[in-house]
């Protein structure tokens, strides 16, 4: 077996936190962690009604980016809970995890959980899962101006969405960082039945459950603004959140410089940091703490001096321009 860092992350861990620490940052809270599902469904809710009492073009536009953040935050609802790092009971975990998290957004928790302990595991290195979101920067103006525009105008989310349904019925190997890799083994159609059975009932249950709620409400077109975020402000939010978390880093393979955290405003949390997933390096240092206390964990490390080998910055403008250079030096 390959070897991976997940020993180096408990030795780190045992070095910089006592045992009490430790103990402290592992403890789960349901009541806390109620309020942060609550809290993204509230803003969910908030966009809705704001494009559906006062429509206009300003309403929407904001009502975009908002639901596309907060799909950001079903997706990381998903990450946290395939840690079993959210609530106490591991059922509830898998609950709130699938229905909150990734069936509104066409994911399920139980085909994640297993590809993104890959992650964790070897993180910068050749074997990691998610690669392919490293690379690419850092890049000209230009080209980052692209990328953003193709994901503002849908097509990244169209191209996202075809490979999403593709891994559900079992056409290509489950992977969300964009590497392509189709199942060489031949399946007749009932199996391709059987899995897109399996694994789309959940995601089309909840998107059916979200649009019987906005019909009710008078106004069913209001369902377009999630697809509409699904497929274009969602994946600009996922950009610079992937960007922030393990692009443009001294050495990929070692793993206390592959990983960054970054301070975030409330604009930066509404879009590209929900449950505090900005505090990355910390994730990974201790991946089961639960996310509501990572921001305590972070205090712990500054303090006793590990950010002085590991990567910091102030904000996620900060991420965009380290992620920029002139065109003559790419390449």
């Amino acid at each position: 077996m390959a070897p991976n860092h997940l020993t180096w992350y408990t030795t780190q861990l045992r070095q910089y936190l006592t045992p009490d620490e430790v103990r402290d940052v592992m403890r789960k809270s349901n009541w806390r962690a109620a309020l942060g599902v609550l809290d993204t469904w509230f803003w969910i809710a908030f966009a809705f009604a704001i494009a559906g009492i006062w429509p206009n073009v300003f309403t929407i536009i904001l009502a975009l980016f908002i639901i596309g953040g907060k799909q950001l935050a079903c997706a990381i609802l998903l990450h946290d809970c395939s840690h079993d790092s959210v609530f106490t009971s591991r059922r509830l975990n898998d609950f709130v995890g699938n229905w909150f998290g990734a069936y509104p957004i066409l994911q399920n928790l139980y085909q994640y959980r297993p590809y993104h302990r890959e992650h964790h595991m070897y993180t910068g290195l050749d074997n990691d899962p998610d690669m392919s979101l490293t690379k690419g920067y850092p890049t000209t103006a230009f080209s980052m101006m692209r990328k953003i525009a193709r994901d503002l105008v849908g097509a990244t989310g169209v191209k996202a969405q075809i490979g999403v349904i593709a891994m559900h019925v079992g056409i290509l190997k489950y992977n969300l960082g964009g590497a392509i890799e189709r199942i060489r083994e031949k399946k007749d159609w009932k199996e391709t039945l059987t899995n897109a059975f399996r694994n789309l009932w959940g995601p089309v249950t909840a998107n059916l459950i979200l649009f019987s709620i906005l019909a009710l409400t008078g106004k069913p077109w209001l369902y377009l603004l999630w697809i509409g975020a699904m497929f274009t402000t969602y994946n600009f939010s996922l950009r610079v959140r992937s960007m922030a978390e393990h692009c443009i880093v001294e050495d990929r393979t070692d793993p206390q410089r592959n990983t960054r955290t970054t301070y975030a405003n409330f604009i930066e949390r509404m879009l590209f940091a929900p449950y505090h997933v900005n505090y990355h390096v910390e994730h990974h240092l201790c991946m089961g703490a639960p996310s509501y206390n990572l921001p305590q964990m972070h205090d712990i490390l500054l303090r006793k001096g590990y950010y002085e080998h590991a990567n910091l910055e102030r904000n996620y403008w900060s991420i965009i321009r380290i992620a920029i250079v002139p065109a003559k030096t790419v390449g």
